[in-house]
């Protein structure tokens, strides 16, 4: 459990944690690999977001799942990359929460995870948490919290 005051601050700039959907970089169920690798190599990601019509999170797609699906036995097959749909090779199996979020799962998930998905309640992509934001949180507090509070070691108890 997150301690009281710990959360708190952590929370003042809980707004900040969010990066909305129309900021983050993805690609639709139908694109193609070529298109994917595009995305992927503009942006310097090496996962994004997979999103259908209605603007559900359904996957996520990487560098090494491309990469994976256009390798053969003995060589990389370039010209496959136009021919494989997103919706073919993304992983399904990846982290989600709902907005609102809690933020001690956030944080259990980000252990393994560089960004969390958020989805509204019907599915909708809401946006991400990433690493890096919760980070930033993690050092202002790291850099603030004996400003704002008066800090005194517990003793040991001997039994």
């Amino acid at each position: 459990m997150i301690g009281k005051e710990i959360g708190e601050m952590l929370l003042e700039n809980k707004e900040h944690f969010l990066i909305p959907a129309d900021r983050v970089a993805h690609v639709q169920l139908n694109n193609r690999l070529n298109h994917a690798l595009l995305v992927l190599t503009k942006i310097g990601y090496s996962v994004i977001p997979v999103l259908d019509y209605d603007y559900k999170i359904r996957g996520l797609i990487s560098m090494p799942l491309i990469i994976e699906a256009i390798t053969g036995l003995e060589d990389i097959d370039f010209d496959k990359l136009g021919d494989i749909l997103v919706s073919d090779v993304m992983t399904t199996d990846f982290a989600v929460i709902n907005d609102p979020y809690d933020l001690e799962e956030v944080l259990h998930l980000l252990v393994n995870n560089a960004f969390i998905c958020v989805a509204s309640e019907d599915g909708s992509f809401t946006g991400i948490i990433t690493r890096s934001e919760i980070l930033k949180g993690t050092n202002r507090i790291a850099h603030e919290f004996e400003n704002k509070y008066d800090v005194t070691r517990k003793t040991e108890r001997l039994h």
